[in-house]
């Protein structure tokens, strides 16, 4: 049998903590130029994905079966639409005992999957890659970022 258990936190104090993450969701030019020109059939993408993202940086713990609920002050999404990719990235804060490391993942991949939900019907074969933490920041372990973020 396999033993799962939810790390006990109520020692540690609440401070300050922040996380970033990315990722991205590569798609055609001609995909991009139609989201730009507000012609997707389903509606405003990014509007859509900012929201879904934040939404699920909030319910992460009721996604993830061994994440604390937090009580994020911040939850933001954020687009930046290249030639043939959007990179997402979430950015996430709290004033609690454990990170939110989770949540910014969380809200990256969701908002990833909502681009890709709302394109879907115009391009196939769109991809989700490259989700990954860049930056958290509080606890015990101080600031972290990668080394390969630019």
């Amino acid at each position: 049998m396999t033993r799962l258990d939810m790390v006990d936190v109520g020692e540690k104090g609440i401070t300050a903590r922040e996380a970033v993450a990315k990722g991205q969701v590569l798609l055609s030019r001609e995909t991009i130029h139609m989201i730009g020109e507000g012609r997707i059939p389903k509606g405003d993408v990014l509007g859509s994905a900012r929201v879904a993202g934040i939404l699920a940086a909030k319910k992460t713990p009721q996604l993830i079966p061994m994440c604390h609920p937090l009580s994020l002050t911040q939850a933001k999404i954020d687009f930046e639409v290249k030639e043939n990719l959007i990179e997402v990235t979430s950015h996430i804060k709290a004033k609690d005992r454990t990170g939110v490391e989770m949540e910014a993942l969380t809200g990256v991949m969701i908002a990833a999957l909502t681009i890709y939900d709302m394109c879907k019907g115009v391009q196939e074969g769109i991809s989700i890659s490259n989700i990954r933490l860049v930056m958290k920041k509080g606890g015990r372990s101080g600031t972290k970022g990668r080394v390969d973020e630019r």
